[in-house]
């Protein structure tokens, strides 16, 4: 398995540690007036999750796994699994709802993703930053209502709950965010 320095740290860098398989989320180089530098971390276990903070002396190596990531068309879901279609083989895989961790209350049938696997284990699966869904309910927006702060609940074709402004009707196509829940815009 490749070594890595730890100064040479980027975001998105997985690394097998002594505890398990970690994903790089933040890095921060410190080098203190006095004595050595070193390297804080934020890390999230590839398998369950968990964001851990981590500091490394600087210059010491440490394995970097290698992830392959490959694009996964969206199927449908099969009680508590979600199965994918590899775009070019055409090999359906069941995804475990763990491993999509978020992503699942973004996916629709067709939608593209990209799935992460360390030696045949599914660690993790990635959308867009974005994605548009259908509102599937929502309550009509009253003019004057402001109490509200201007949104109001609306709940996505996948299921998911979501605050939009008051002129967003149920099937509106918007833009969210998956990575805050937020709405963005109309589509």
């Amino acid at each position: 398995m490749p070594q890595i320095s730890v100064n040479d740290l980027k975001n998105g860098v997985t690394l097998e540690l002594e505890n398990g398989l970690f994903q790089v989320i933040e890095f921060q180089h410190v080098k203190p007036g006095k004595g050595g530098a070193f390297v804080r971390t934020k890390i999230r276990n590839a398998r369950t999750g968990a964001v851990i903070e981590k500091t490394f002396n600087a210059g010491i190596k440490v394995e970097q796994a290698i992830v392959d990531r490959q694009d996964m068309q969206y199927l449908y879901a099969d009680g508590d699994d979600y199965v994918f279609m590899n775009t070019t083989t055409y090999d359906q895989m069941n995804v475990e709802r763990t491993a999509l961790g978020d992503a699942a209350d973004y996916l629709v049938e067709q939608m593209i993703a990209q799935v992460a696997m360390y030696q045949g284990e599914i660690i993790g699966v990635e959308i867009a930053a974005s994605v548009e869904l259908t509102v599937t309910m929502t309550e009509p927006g009253l003019q004057g209502d402001r109490s509200s702060g201007g949104t109001k609940p609306a709940t996505l074709e996948t299921g998911k709950e979501v605050k939009v402004p008051l002129f967003v009707n149920i099937d509106d196509r918007i833009k969210v965010d998956t990575r805050t829940g937020e709405y963005m815009a109309r589509a």
